[in-house]
């Protein structure tokens, strides 16, 4: 982008600023501004608190997830740190390669969850006035509801991947951290079984009932076992503190 403002003389009256020129760079920018995972924690947290319906309880669970995956990642990289444990950098280190690959999962489905609630809107506000109309927008109710409960299903499963994160860490992890990790079992639990929360209530408006049942089924599998790994790494956890 240098090289072609200098020769293209772009900056020769001004100094030429790509991000406000390039309409790469625009469209990123916009895309940026409209992301939750880019307001700071007050803003979101103030977000959330207004009359909007959205972010709700599924971009929450998300969130929650991250900062599950986010407190295994950290205790791992303090680990890989820690004075006399330089032979097991390496294995800590990969830890926290996983954590990393929830926690950016994770992150993307605060924003997904707020979109999928919003294409339930757009649907529900389509022309109603012919049968043509009524027939069109009751199937992109049914796709845009369906989409609505898959979403944190999948919020649902990625928080539940963070259990094996939190769980070596609890286990051979820094001592001093231990509380760090007990935190993190708390999150991804709450964020298992709020996902799995949003999955019931969102496969209740499909018409489909064979695939809401099978949906509703799935989600509350993971809670029970979500539940199961957060007092197991708990028990870890107490008996380090």
């Amino acid at each position: 982008v240098r090289i072609a403002v200098k020769s293209m003389g772009l900056d020769d009256l001004k100094p030429f600023d790509p991000k406000e020129k390039v309409i790469e760079y625009l469209l990123e920018a916009e895309d940026q501004k409209k992301r939750l995972i880019d307001m700071t924690c007050k803003g979101f947290a103030e977000e959330t608190a207004s009359e909007s319906p959205a972010p709700g309880g599924g971009s929450i669970a998300a969130y929650m997830g991250a900062l599950g995956a986010a407190l295994g990642t950290m205790v791992a990289n303090l680990s890989s740190h820690k004075a006399g444990w330089d032979d097991r950098w390496e294995d800590f280190s990969n830890i926290a390669e996983q954590g990393q690959r929830s926690l950016a999962t994770l992150l993307h489905a605060v924003d997904e969850d707020t979109e999928a609630f919003n294409r339930i809107m757009e649907a529900l506000g389509m022309p109603k006035g012919s049968d043509e109309e009524k027939a069109a927008r009751a199937a992109a109710i049914e796709a845009a509801t369906l989409h609505a409960a898959q979403v944190p299903l999948k919020t649902a499963h990625a928080a539940f991947d963070v259990f094996p994160v939190l769980l070596q860490v609890a286990e051979k992890g820094n001592p001093a951290s231990a509380s760090d990790a007990g935190v993190g079992a708390l999150a991804a639990c709450a964020a298992v079984r709020g996902a799995a929360l949003n999955v019931r209530i969102n496969a209740a408006g499909l018409a489909d009932r064979k695939i809401a049942e099978e949906l509703i089924g799935e989600a509350e599998l993971l809670a029970a076992h979500a539940q199961e790994e957060e007092r197991r790494i708990l028990d870890i956890v107490n008996k380090n503190i």
